[in-house]
């Protein structure tokens, strides 16, 4: 039960069904402690996560290889990254996995050198690397613009008789598409072996989209329509490219065909850990108990940001509505709600540590480094692709994501 509550990152009662456990007077073992750690790693629940790693030394639990590789990937995904290094590095023996896991967490981390370095070492270390530590190193190399690392990485990988993965290929892609190679990137995905999963299609339609490249873009989204008619995803980036453009006929065009099939985009969702228990806020949802306090502490960090020379970005929203109400709009932006709840429940030097499931929007993005600055406050955000680390307005990804 507790792996079925972690496998579906509910967290609080996963958490609370290991409390009862504990009530009852049957002892957990390795694979329980790994169940609760999987949990918290999901939902970024660093301190939940730190209280199971105290009680498993308390326990005298066997802290085994599968259960060391679980902290290192808890400590990864909370944004802890020096606690996973450290635990890490404390490992007797460290298999495939375990390095795997740590270039992972290196890369999405921002840390592409030391990712690069960590393999480097496991090499030395004569430990065959699997599908997942080249997955990790091609991630690091696209997450930091490296695109001569990565091509000479590929190649490597090919020459040693690996054959790539379409995660392997989707690296690549994105990779070029985030230095902007976008015909390279198209060629490449021509080139591939393997049909393209979506996945692929849409990384290069975001880079189409980035460039304001209409022709292949416009193929490409129309492509995935075909092959995710359902995918509510698909019909925003398409829709999303031809606002890029200012081609506002075929934009309405797109978002006319979602409405009329019922298709309804997926909320963000941001989640942050106060005190033990994990709270969720969605996209203009004000069902949280303390929404009231939220609502009046939004305000006043609004004030600040504007005052601090900050204007919206509010170009990517592409509903017709007033520039006063796409403020608002970005405003309820579901970290934005977190990170307020985040500084209202805690003092400095807490870091505020929020998990969003969609990608941090450019606009969210600036408000967050000025945030820092002025409410002095480190602010880590997990979203869909990486982790931003937030220090007196300045961010880890250097404005690269």
């Amino acid at each position: 039960m507790i792996s079925g509550y972690s496998k579906l990152g509910m967290v609080n009662e996963s958490f609370s069904l290991f409390r009862e456990m504990q009530k009852t007077g049957v002892l957990p073992d390795k694979v329980t402690m790994v169940s609760v750690i999987s949990a918290c790693a999901m939902s970024g629940a660093l301190d939940l996560g730190r209280w199971v790693h105290a009680y498993i030394d308390k326990q005298s639990i066997e802290n085994d290889l599968e259960l060391s590789t679980a902290l290192v990937n808890m400590y990864a995904k909370c944004g802890y990254i020096e606690k996973a290094i450290e635990v890490f590095e404390a490992m007797p023996f460290k298999d495939a996995k375990a390095w795997s896991s740590m270039i992972v967490g290196l890369a999405v981390n921002g840390l592409a050198e030391y990712a690069l370095v960590t393999f480097s070492r496991m090499k030395k270390a004569k430990v065959e690397p699997n599908h997942v530590t080249l997955v990790g190193v091609l991630m690091a190399c696209a997450h930091s613009g490296l695109v001569s690392e990565g091509k000479r990485y590929w190649t490597r990988m090919i020459e040693s008789g690996i054959e790539p993965s379409l995660e392997h290929y989707g690296c690549m892609v994105d990779l070029l598409s985030r230095s902007n190679l976008i015909d390279e990137a198209y060629s490449f995905v021509e080139s591939m072996p393997l049909a393209p999963c979506p996945a692929i299609l849409r990384t290069l339609l975001v880079g189409c989209k980035k460039n304001k490249i209409l022709g292949k873009g416009e193929i490409l989204g129309q492509h995935l329509i075909e092959l995710e008619p359902w995918n509510a995803e698909n019909y925003i980036l398409l829709s999303s490219l031809y606002a890029s453009v200012s081609d506002w006929e075929k934009m309405r065009y797109v978002r006319k065909q979602m409405k009329d099939k019922g298709i309804k985009a997926m909320p963000g969702c941001s989640s942050i850990e106060v005190d033990g228990v994990v709270h969720k806020f969605v996209m203009g949802d004000w069902s949280h108990p303390e929404a009231e306090e939220i609502k009046e502490f939004l305000r006043d960090i609004s004030q600040r940001v504007y005052s601090a020379g900050h204007e919206p970005w509010i170009a990517p929203i592409l509903h017709n509505v007033s520039d006063e109400e796409k403020e608002i709009a970005l405003c309820e932006h579901s970290e934005r709600l977190a990170i307020a709840f985040g500084l209202l429940k805690t003092k400095a030097p807490t870091v505020i540590r929020i998990v969003k499931n969609l990608r941090v929007c450019r606009d969210c993005h600036e408000v967050t480094k000025i945030i820092s600055r002025i409410y002095n406050r480190e602010i880590i955000v997990r979203d869909r692709v990486r982790f931003h680390r937030f220090v007196n307005g300045a961010c880890s990804c250097r404005d690269f994501w």
